[in-house]
């Protein structure tokens, strides 16, 4: 009979696990074609190469001159574009060994390097250490372009999908082409050329071993390994690079040992010039003309480069020793052309032209006269030079001189301070403050009498913007650097200028101007003298702590300030000397292609009533008040050698040599004779000059008294 069998019955947990292994199967699978899925449906939504190839990283900005000269570069710097084939076998070897080796075999990202990467994850867990580890250069790319630098599991997921797609929709040459010119190295530049541009001085199309070397070890840590920061840091990452090629096999070590990383040549830092100041100074005002953070910008600007040369020199070559210097010259539009801040940005980029609030002496009476003439008053006008006291303050002239009645063209040209004072106190020193903001004038402006001699507070910008509204006849002049501004191409702001806003009426403006050219041409300022019409006014404060200069010429507006940060006291300082001096030196050549422009008004000869033997019109030195408006003890005050406005020095601010008696030499006559061979004018003497009645004429018979030679000219016409 035969035996019958019984069905073998297998163990619970073997067919429990059998279960568990087809599900881990199925999820496995089910799990890999859904990131097949997700793979194809990201390599759909990718970007072309040549797409890739124009999307820069960040927002970028260069700036350019008038001319359309680049100037600056802010943000992101990008070199040329170079395809696989111009760059340079070293350089992609390099790249390779110490960020990918595996970067030919892998499928975009390495197991062996994720293991690494989830293993330093765990060990990281809870002490706030990044996660970190072996990103590929495809995954490198994908973060470059597409993502953000945070990192965390969902970003790292994110990087290894795109990477994943990446590679089945580009060779690996075209992704090692993307990063060697997308990846960031330190110090703004991205890619290989812009890189090798800025730590050697050339293209990446040129890059020695050692050159590749340096380069391929900035990605690790750019601001710890680059050049200009540790260079040693950076030989010492490059020689793990080059050890890194040997054991791949990218070079024998025989080539190794030839590169000598000790002697790889740096480019030198390019030298911030004075152009940063205008920069530093228009860049920020974007964030009020345009809304735009993402898009590369093409920002067009005022800045006349051949000015700012001209510029910059003329405060290097006129500062005095130990002293800062700034300029600002606006165009008849407020047009700003020219910039400079201080004598030398990269010791000290603060911008005194913007930002420095200083005292402008005699040059604030610009205010007062204007509300006078507002007022009524007019350039013919008369008033007396005598002592005065108002609320407690009693101004001196420098003189120590009171020189009787004299015009309002003679006090303006020779800074009377008790005229000045007198004029404030007849409009009102709160309506002489009104007109300073009216002028543009941003600082507070106090109210004491003391003010008409410029004990308040200003910026240099906001004086050479007063002046130029004065030169355009009354219309208000606003500063303004940016012309223009492009992203890819599209015009999304241009600069629209207002010309509708008058601040006083044409014919003040005018006078005003002819009080200005007077006290250029037979005044304070007869150092910033061109050779061409000039309307201006000199400024010095007490003890020569600050020397200004302030004019305009053929439509173009310069003001000139000098003086110590600390404010300390410079010997010789005057606003009649080298801020006078400086203007000179800038505008001859910034008015060299411009026509001459005449003013409506032509100089006119101040009257003088004075005594042969008396000074006059020696300057204030501030007004003898101290910078809270007090009056200063003049008789605890050594006489000065040289006054406020440049007393008793040549057109160059030169001592003159004392005469016999010890008084400075008088070698001309101040006459009309005078002033029509200082101006150019042929004039016989004894006959009128054109457009002047024959009253105003000084008979050769009678001439005038003579003046010191500090007050005048050279005879012959300015060239």
């Amino acid at each position: 009979m035969a035996r019958r069998s019984l069905p073998s019955l297998r163990p619970t947990w073997r067919r429990r696990l059998t279960l568990a292994l087809r599900g881990i199967g199925v999820l496995f699978v089910l799990g890999l074609i859904g990131l097949i899925v997700a793979v194809y449906i990201q390599k759909a939504q990718l970007p072309s190469f040549d797409e890739l190839k124009s999307s820069p990283n960040g927002q970028m900005i260069r700036v350019h001159a008038a001319d359309g000269t680049v100037i600056v570069s802010i943000g992101p710097s990008y070199g040329e574009w170079l395809p696989y084939d111009r760059i340079p076998a070293v350089m992609r070897d390099a790249m390779v060994a110490v960020e990918d080796r595996r970067f030919r075999s892998h499928i975009g990202v390495d197991p062996i390097g994720m293991m690494r990467a989830v293993k330093l994850a765990v060990a990281n867990h809870g002490n706030e250490k990044r996660f970190q580890g072996a990103s590929t250069i495809t995954q490198q790319v994908a973060r470059t372009i597409f993502l953000s630098n945070k990192y965390d599991l969902g970003r790292k997921s994110r990087e290894a999908l795109i990477a994943l797609a990446m590679e089945r929709k580009f060779s690996k040459d075209q992704i090692l082409e993307l990063y060697l010119n997308k990846v960031y190295f330190g110090g703004g530049a991205y890619g290989i050329d812009a890189a090798s541009r800025k730590f050697f001085g050339h293209g990446a199309d040129h890059l020695t071993l050692s050159e590749a070397a340096v380069i391929a070890g900035l990605v690790k840590a750019p601001s710890h390994y680059s050049p200009t920061a540790d260079a040693d840091a950076a030989v010492g990452r490059a020689g793990v690079v080059i050890q890194l090629m040997v054991e791949t096999g990218k070079i024998t070590p025989a080539q190794a040992a030839s590169a000598d990383l000790k002697r790889v040549a740096l480019a030198p830092e390019p030298k911030q010039n004075s152009v940063r100041y205008f920069t530093d100074w228009a860049l920020p005002q974007l964030d009020t003309l345009i809304d735009e953070s993402s898009r590369p910008l093409e920002v067009w600007t005022t800045l006349d480069l051949n000015m700012q040369r001209a510029a910059d020199a003329a405060i290097r070559a006129n500062a005095p020793a130990g002293a800062q210097g700034a300029l600002v010259s606006i165009d008849r539009d407020g047009a700003v052309r020219a910039m400079v801040g201080g004598t030398d940005y990269v010791t000290s980029n603060y911008n005194r032209a913007t930002k420095a609030a200083r005292q402008p002496g005699s040059s604030f009476k610009l205010f007062v006269y204007l509300a006078a003439l507002e007022a009524g008053r007019k350039p013919e006008d008369t008033e007396v030079d005598e002592p005065i006291t108002i609320n407690g303050w009693t101004p001196h002239n420098d003189s120590r001189h009171n020189s009787g009645t004299m015009t309002l063209r003679t006090a303006f040209a020779y800074s009377v301070n008790t005229v000045a004072a007198k004029l404030g106190q007849q409009v009102g020193f709160g309506t002489v403050a009104d007109m300073a903001r009216r002028f543009g004038i941003t600082t507070p402006i106090n109210t004491y009498p003391s003010m008409v001699l410029g004990t308040s507070d200003v910026h240099l910008i906001d004086m050479t913007r007063a002046f130029a509204s004065v030169g355009n006849k009354g219309v208000a002049v606003t500063p303004y650097g940016i012309t223009k501004v492009t992203a890819n191409g599209d015009t999304i702001y241009e600069m629209q200028v207002d010309r509708s806003h008058v601040l006083v009426a044409p014919y003040v403006a005018a006078q005003m101007t002819d009080l200005l050219q007077t006290a250029v041409n037979t005044g304070t300022g007869k150092a910033a003298q061109i050779g061409r019409p000039v309307a201006g006014k000199t400024g010095t404060t007490s003890s020569n702590k600050d020397g200004w200069f302030l004019g305009f010429s053929s439509g173009l507006t310069t003001g000139v300030w000098m003086g110590r940060d600390d404010a300390k006291p410079i010997p010789g300082l005057h606003g009649g000397t080298a801020p006078a001096r400086a203007f000179a030196a800038f505008m001859k050549p910034a008015t060299a292609n411009r026509p001459i422009e005449p003013f409506e008004t032509q100089v006119t000869l101040p009257e003088f009533q004075l005594e042969p033997d008396q000074e006059f019109g020696q300057p204030d030195n501030g007004g003898f008040v101290d910078e809270n408006g007090n009056p200063i003890d003049q008789s605890a005050q050594p006489p000065t050698d040289q006054g406020d406005e440049g007393a008793q020095v040549d057109g160059d601010g030169n001592p003159l040599p004392p005469a016999g008696d010890g008084r400075v030499a008088k070698p001309e006559k101040l006459d009309q004779d005078w002033m029509d061979r200082v101006l150019g004018r042929d004039t016989p003497r004894n006959q009128p000059a054109p457009g002047r009645s024959p009253q105003r004429d000084r008979p050769a018979a009678a001439p005038p008294p003579e003046r010191p030679a500090d007050r005048f000219q050279d005879s012959r016409p300015t060239q």
